[in-house]
């Protein structure tokens, strides 16, 4: 699963935040069927997509969304 952002400083925020709650994540490009702000994107195993979402919005990250990669590219789940 890969999280989008809008700004450069909200990735790294969220980066710090996902780490310290030792959730196994990668920082890389944004994939460009994603439109967003910022060329960083987070991803992170799908197991832990509830964690991450309950740390993104008790710590009030601003995303883009949280995608999920199938076949015919990448989808919006929702929050």
């Amino acid at each position: 699963m890969l999280i989008a952002f809008d700004s450069t400083q909200q990735a790294l925020r969220a980066e710090m935040l996902l780490e310290y709650a030792d959730i196994d994540i990668d920082i890389r490009p944004t994939p460009k069927e994603i439109t967003a702000g910022c060329a960083l994107s987070i991803e992170f195993p799908g197991e832990d997509v509830q964690q991450v979402q309950a740390i993104i919005r008790s710590e009030q990250v601003e995303i883009r969304g949280i995608y999920l990669k199938q076949e015919e590219g990448y989808v919006t789940i929702d929050e």
